[in-house]
């Protein structure tokens, strides 16, 4: 089978491995399609913090069942499926609790641990979800959705609330859905044009262009007579956006972290004591994220296809990343199509 390689930073390689071989407990799944996420352009870039090389990468994914066994799971050969891809101990503190998201020792695929972007894999069968009758290419975008909506429930969004969302790309826009779904007032900002353009044809109520901080700051004061926004989302990963959620998030707000970046930031932290502020860290997401999502799409009318701007073949993987990471002003979404 052909299996996509990032063999080093800036090195991508299709190279050819076995099919692998179900273990009792797992299925054998054949990939569909399968969505470049920001973590899989920041190991093409050298500059994600969890990864090691070489990697395959991948974890956004629709397949196919193949085989698998006799199951309580309602699973079946044939049945399009996609993933929980964050692999946890089981044993920790965190995962004692329930936390499985936030496992001390988390795995996820196509990082701490080898990824999707094969034509086939195998999975622990309670890993896998029925797609419920989605689309292949509809069911890949679920993982991130994931993403965007458990950060969106860790500040409880709820109808009424301002919210700002930092980042247009890929989880940004999927937030900035999320919270319309729980009824609130979305603004998103960006450095891009492009962006800021493409997320108000997705339905956002405002955009703020990031051009400079104190162009930002002026925008906040304008778009909230003065008071700040509810929740501000960082879904960018740079210490330059997290900054600009405290700053434009009103007294007694709630700040929400998804992105993940490398780089340290040197603040006044006494204006988290003197707003008020509940800042809250948000990673991976949880089995009933999964599952409430495939609903809410099935049921919502909610075309998630919308923010696919790319789809490449799996032949043309080193093609997608090195365009991907050259333009990543005007592509959204970007998948495989295996």
């Amino acid at each position: 089978m052909k299996t996509v390689n990032i063999k080093e930073p800036g090195v991508v390689e299709i190279t050819e491995m076995p099919i692998p071989v179900p273990q009792k407990g797992e299925a054998l799944l054949k990939i569909l399609y399968g969505g470049i996420c920001g973590s899989d352009l920041g190991t093409y870039r050298g500059t994600f913090a969890y990864v090691s090389y070489p990697r395959v990468p991948g974890h956004e994914f629709s397949a196919e069942i193949i085989e698998v066994g006799d199951n309580t799971f309602g699973l079946s050969k044939g049945m399009i499926v996609t993933c929980n891809p964050y692999f946890n101990c089981g044993e920790c503190y965190s995962c004692e609790r329930g936390l499985v998201n936030c496992c001390t020792t988390n795995q996820t695929m196509g990082v701490q641990r080898e990824g999707a972007f094969s034509e086939y894999i195998t999975m622990p069968i309670e890993r896998i979800y029925d797609g419920k009758g989605l689309s292949p290419k509809t069911l890949s975008l679920i993982e991130p959705f994931c993403i965007s909506y458990h950060g969106v429930s860790r500040a409880d969004v709820k109808k009424g609330d301002r919210v700002l969302i930092l980042g247009a790309g890929t989880i940004g826009v999927l937030a900035a859905i999320a919270a319309k779904v729980l009824g609130a007032e979305v603004y998103i900002s960006d450095v891009s044009k492009q962006k800021l353009v493409y997320a108000k044809e997705l339905g956002v109520d405002g955009t703020i262009l990031n051009s400079s901080p104190s162009d930002f700051d002026e925008a906040v004061e304008k778009v909230t007579s003065g008071n700040g926004f509810d929740v501000t989302i960082e879904a960018v990963g740079l210490p330059s956006t997290f900054q600009n959620c405290i700053d434009a998030a009103a007294f007694g707000g709630r700040v929400v972290l998804i992105g993940v970046g490398k780089s340290n930031l040197d603040f006044n932290f006494t204006m988290i004591q003197k707003k008020e502020l509940n800042i809250y860290g948000s990673r991976n997401a949880l089995k009933k994220d999964f599952e409430e999502l495939i609903e809410i799409v099935k049921n919502g009318n909610i075309d998630l296809d919308r923010i696919v701007t790319n789809v490449y073949k799996v032949d043309d993987a080193a093609l997608a990343f090195t365009e991907f990471s050259e333009n990543p002003g005007s592509m959204l979404k970007v998948m495989f199509e295996f």
